[in-house]
């Protein structure tokens, strides 16, 4: 039963997440992670993350970046707020496939991180976030030759992706690996004293 859930798991895509409620009659906020926000009610009924429940959402406007929705059965500001945390799901069949040279975040999401070939193809770790923080996407990459590393996600850094092969390669420039020099990290700014 726990691998049928893991199985059906990595085949949904997060789409978005609801953030709240938003009002007295049951509206939601919904951060959507689609490239056109409000194309999140587009792709049908949405299930949660084991695909045990399911959410026909629709757009109803947005609010300070997010989207208010209404979801089918939920009339009072309790229900909505029962919801919050919930991410919206969509099974992967029902996604196009992505152009040349561009990813969805759970296909890169797991893919194991290799450096160029002058380290000869050294493993740095395994890509377990994908980030936009608004100046494009950042790979954070967790492993044990450097611990955690965002890595910015451009053809420069990242010249090669295999999803099939379940890799890519990471091309870092120069410092991006380097560990901090002793108390440069969190050691306060001050005048220097004469």
């Amino acid at each position: 039963m726990a691998a049928r859930r893991r199985e059906r798991a990595a085949d949904l895509v997060c789409l978005g997440v609801v953030t709240g409620p938003r009002g007295l009659k049951g509206e939601v906020r919904i951060r959507s992670f689609t490239a056109d926000p409000a194309d999140l009610a587009r792709y049908g009924t949405l299930c949660d993350e084991t695909g045990g429940r399911s959410f026909r959402v629709r757009v109803t406007g947005g609010a300070k970046g997010q989207l208010v929705a209404r979801i089918e059965g939920v009339e009072d500001r309790d229900a909505a707020e029962a919801l919050k945390g919930v991410r919206l799901h969509v099974p992967r069949a029902a996604l196009p496939e992505p152009g040349v040279g561009e990813y969805y975040h759970a296909d890169l999401i797991g893919l194991r991180a290799e450096l160029a070939a002058g380290a000869a193809g050294e493993a740095l770790g395994t890509v377990r976030a994908v980030y936009d923080f608004g100046a494009g996407p950042v790979l954070e990459i967790a492993g044990d030759r450097c611990g955690v590393v965002m890595v910015p996600f451009t053809r420069a850094v990242v010249p090669e992706v295999d999803v099939a092969g379940g890799r890519l390669v990471i091309d870092p420039p120069a410092g991006l690996l380097d560990a901090p020099e002793d108390g440069a990290e969190g050691a306060p700014a001050g005048k220097d004293e004469a």
